[in-house]
Protein backbone atom coordinates (compact mmCIF):
# COMPACT_ATOMS: atom_id res chain seq x y z
CA UNK A 1 0.00 0.00 0.00
CA UNK A 2 1.07 3.19 -0.91
CA UNK A 3 1.75 5.67 1.94
CA UNK A 4 1.64 9.81 1.92
CA UNK A 5 2.47 12.05 4.25
CA UNK A 6 3.14 15.37 2.35
CA UNK A 7 0.84 17.57 0.52
CA UNK A 8 1.46 20.20 -1.76
CA UNK A 9 -0.07 23.37 -3.69
CA UNK A 10 1.26 22.38 -6.80
CA UNK A 11 3.04 19.49 -9.17
CA UNK A 12 6.40 18.92 -8.00
CA UNK A 13 6.86 16.64 -10.52
CA UNK A 14 4.71 14.15 -13.20
CA UNK A 15 1.37 12.86 -11.61
CA UNK A 16 1.47 9.35 -11.50
CA UNK A 17 -2.02 8.84 -10.39
CA UNK A 18 -4.96 10.86 -9.46
CA UNK A 19 -7.45 10.36 -6.34
CA UNK A 20 -11.34 11.67 -6.53
CA UNK A 21 -12.51 12.02 -2.98
CA UNK A 22 -15.65 14.13 -1.78
CA UNK A 23 -15.62 16.44 0.68
CA UNK A 24 -16.21 14.37 3.79
CA UNK A 25 -13.35 12.39 3.39
CA UNK A 26 -11.20 15.12 1.89
CA UNK A 27 -11.51 16.29 5.78
CA UNK A 28 -9.92 13.47 7.47
CA UNK A 29 -6.96 13.47 8.80
CA UNK A 30 -6.37 9.46 8.13
CA UNK A 31 -7.73 8.31 5.08
CA UNK A 32 -7.70 4.76 3.70
CA UNK A 33 -8.32 4.72 -0.34
CA UNK A 34 -8.13 3.53 -3.48
CA UNK A 35 -6.61 5.48 -6.04
CA UNK A 36 -8.39 6.49 -9.58
CA UNK A 37 -5.49 3.92 -11.02
CA UNK A 38 -7.20 1.25 -8.48
CA UNK A 39 -3.80 1.66 -6.24
CA UNK A 40 -4.40 1.41 -2.06
CA UNK A 41 -3.34 4.52 -0.85
CA UNK A 42 -3.29 5.27 3.34
CA UNK A 43 -3.10 9.29 3.71
CA UNK A 44 -1.92 10.92 6.72
CA UNK A 45 -2.22 14.46 7.15
CA UNK A 46 -2.59 17.34 9.79
CA UNK A 47 -5.96 17.21 11.93
CA UNK A 48 -7.80 20.66 10.80
CA UNK A 49 -6.40 20.94 7.15
CA UNK A 50 -8.99 19.39 4.79
CA UNK A 51 -8.01 17.98 1.45
CA UNK A 52 -8.34 20.37 -1.50
CA UNK A 53 -8.89 19.56 -5.11
CA UNK A 54 -6.12 20.26 -6.52
CA UNK A 55 -3.32 19.51 -4.43
CA UNK A 56 -0.41 16.82 -5.16
CA UNK A 57 0.41 14.34 -2.74
CA UNK A 58 3.53 13.31 -2.70
CA UNK A 59 4.43 8.96 -1.55
CA UNK A 60 6.81 7.74 0.40
CA UNK A 61 8.30 5.73 -2.67
CA UNK A 62 8.30 9.27 -4.57
CA UNK A 63 5.20 9.42 -6.12
CA UNK A 64 2.93 12.13 -7.09
CA UNK A 65 -0.70 12.11 -6.69
CA UNK A 66 -3.29 14.44 -7.26
CA UNK A 67 -6.50 15.13 -5.12
CA UNK A 68 -9.82 15.57 -7.46
CA UNK A 69 -12.92 16.57 -5.85
CA UNK A 70 -15.83 14.23 -6.04
CA UNK A 71 -19.11 15.64 -7.40
CA UNK A 72 -22.25 15.32 -4.34
CA UNK A 73 -25.29 16.50 -3.56
CA UNK A 74 -24.90 20.35 -2.48
CA UNK A 75 -27.18 23.24 -2.71
CA UNK A 76 -25.49 26.24 -4.49
CA UNK A 77 -27.72 29.71 -3.80
CA UNK A 78 -26.94 32.77 -6.66
CA UNK A 79 -27.24 35.84 -5.52
CA UNK A 80 -27.69 39.18 -7.41
CA UNK A 81 -27.26 41.31 -4.97
CA UNK A 82 -24.17 42.04 -2.71
CA UNK A 83 -26.27 43.78 0.63
CA UNK A 84 -28.83 40.77 0.15
CA UNK A 85 -25.30 38.19 -0.25
CA UNK A 86 -23.90 39.36 3.01
CA UNK A 87 -27.16 38.79 5.06
CA UNK A 88 -27.46 35.66 3.82
CA UNK A 89 -24.16 34.63 4.77
CA UNK A 90 -24.19 36.05 7.80
CA UNK A 91 -27.97 33.83 8.81
CA UNK A 92 -25.92 31.12 7.39
CA UNK A 93 -22.88 31.59 9.44
CA UNK A 94 -24.46 32.64 12.42
CA UNK A 95 -26.32 28.37 12.58
CA UNK A 96 -22.92 27.38 12.38
CA UNK A 97 -23.16 26.01 8.82
CA UNK A 98 -20.25 25.18 6.68
CA UNK A 99 -19.97 27.60 3.72
CA UNK A 100 -18.11 27.35 0.41
CA UNK A 101 -18.16 31.15 -0.50
CA UNK A 102 -17.73 32.39 -4.16
CA UNK A 103 -18.63 35.92 -6.00
CA UNK A 104 -21.85 36.15 -5.32
CA UNK A 105 -23.19 32.93 -4.63
CA UNK A 106 -22.70 30.15 -1.92
CA UNK A 107 -23.01 26.21 -1.54
CA UNK A 108 -23.91 24.10 1.15
CA UNK A 109 -24.65 20.62 2.34
CA UNK A 110 -28.88 19.78 0.77
CA UNK A 111 -30.76 21.53 3.82
CA UNK A 112 -34.29 22.14 3.28
CA UNK A 113 -34.53 25.09 5.99
CA UNK A 114 -31.69 26.57 4.49
CA UNK A 115 -32.59 26.17 1.07
CA UNK A 116 -35.76 28.24 1.85
CA UNK A 117 -33.92 31.00 4.35
CA UNK A 118 -32.21 31.60 0.47
CA UNK A 119 -34.94 31.34 -1.40
CA UNK A 120 -36.85 34.00 1.16
CA UNK A 121 -33.76 36.61 0.31
CA UNK A 122 -34.47 36.34 -3.55
CA UNK A 123 -31.10 34.02 -3.84
CA UNK A 124 -31.91 31.37 -6.89
CA UNK A 125 -31.76 28.11 -5.84
CA UNK A 126 -29.21 25.14 -7.57
CA UNK A 127 -29.45 22.01 -6.47
CA UNK A 128 -26.50 20.92 -9.39
CA UNK A 129 -24.22 18.44 -7.83
CA UNK A 130 -20.62 20.16 -7.24
CA UNK A 131 -17.45 19.85 -5.66
CA UNK A 132 -17.68 21.00 -2.14
CA UNK A 133 -14.94 22.69 -0.42
CA UNK A 134 -16.40 25.01 2.48
CA UNK A 135 -14.61 27.48 4.54
CA UNK A 136 -12.25 26.05 6.84
CA UNK A 137 -13.04 28.44 9.83
CA UNK A 138 -12.04 31.76 10.96
CA UNK A 139 -9.15 30.06 12.95
CA UNK A 140 -7.64 27.81 10.08
CA UNK A 141 -6.93 30.78 7.59
CA UNK A 142 -3.83 32.49 9.49
CA UNK A 143 -2.04 29.57 9.31
CA UNK A 144 -0.47 27.72 5.95
CA UNK A 145 0.21 24.66 8.15
CA UNK A 146 4.04 24.36 7.30
CA UNK A 147 5.30 21.44 9.64
CA UNK A 148 8.50 21.26 10.52
CA UNK A 149 7.89 17.46 10.78
CA UNK A 150 9.63 15.05 8.26
CA UNK A 151 6.52 13.14 7.58
CA UNK A 152 3.98 15.92 6.88
CA UNK A 153 4.68 19.10 5.19
CA UNK A 154 1.46 20.66 4.43
CA UNK A 155 1.77 24.13 2.26
CA UNK A 156 -2.29 24.75 1.58
CA UNK A 157 -3.16 28.23 -0.46
CA UNK A 158 -6.31 29.51 -1.38
CA UNK A 159 -8.18 27.49 -3.82
CA UNK A 160 -11.17 29.79 -5.29
CA UNK A 161 -13.59 27.91 -7.65
CA UNK A 162 -16.25 30.12 -9.76
CA UNK A 163 -19.28 29.22 -10.35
Amino acid sequence: MLQAYQRFSHTHSEIADTITLDHDTRKKARIKAKTDGGIDIGIFMERGHPLLAGEVLKTECGLFIEIKGQAEPVTTAIASDWLVFSKVCYHLGNRHTSLQIGDLWLRFKPDHVLAELAEKYGLTIDNTPDIFEPENGAYGVASHGHSHDDKAHIDTNDHSHAH
